[in-house]
């Protein structure tokens, strides 16, 4: 019986191979989680005097952040402070509630005097605001932050430059078109638009 027998042509070795492959891809990897990590610390220095916060929070650039009363953060929040600044406050007694994964864009600026909270999987656009309270009185323009409850309850999408004014709710998945100001309660699954905002789709 006769046994073949392959030889190894120039330059090949019996020894393994190694791959360049996963080296690159772990290499890849590891430089696509930088910037994760500078949001995340990002967000841990500029958060550092709210009230609690989780820590999966990430932040890009530099907002404006006033705490005098309750400020806390639910999991898995972005924050977008490039183009614009961000400003989030709570004034003494008012407390800014943000939940789980909302993600608020660049220039918006969200005040609370009494109760702001923002539901879980909202979506807010660039230069939106979302203030419960007026600052001064229409009489005499004396400074005033009585404040009435701002309520969005889960996946609210508030549209770039849209304004929410005091004691409004807005229901579960309702959309906000750009532009618009929200002065009365808003039904769950609708679209609302235009100056005073009014249903204009459901869903």
């Amino acid at each position: 019986m006769s046994v073949a027998v392959v030889g190894l042509g120039a330059g090949e070795s019996d020894a393994p191979q190694h791959k360049k492959g996963p080296f690159l891809a772990r290499l890849g990897a590891y430089f696509a989680l930088v910037p994760k990590a500078r949001a995340a610390a990002n967000a841990y220095w500029h958060l550092r005097k709210a009230t609690a916060r989780r820590v999966r929070i990430k932040l890009v650039g530099s907002p404006k952040v006033v705490n005098e009363g309750t400020m806390t953060f639910g999991d898995g929040v972005r924050l977008d402070s490039t183009v614009a600044k961000l400003e989030l406050v709570a004034l003494e007694g008012g407390h800014l509630e943000i939940g789980n994964n909302v993600f608020i864009n660049y220039g918006s600026s969200l005040v609370s005097s009494k109760h702001v909270k923002i539901g879980d999987h909202s979506l807010i656009g660039t230069h939106v605001m979302v203030m419960d309270c007026d600052f001064h009185r229409i009489e005499d323009k004396a400074w005033d932050t009585t404040g009435l409850p701002i309520i969005l309850e889960e996946r609210v999408w508030l549209g770039n430059r849209s304004i929410v004014l005091k004691g409004v709710t807005i229901g579960h998945d309702a959309v906000v078109a750009a532009g618009s100001v929200v002065t009365r309660d808003v039904p769950p699954r609708t679209v609302v638009a235009g100056v005073p905002a009014k249903v204009v789709r459901r869903f």
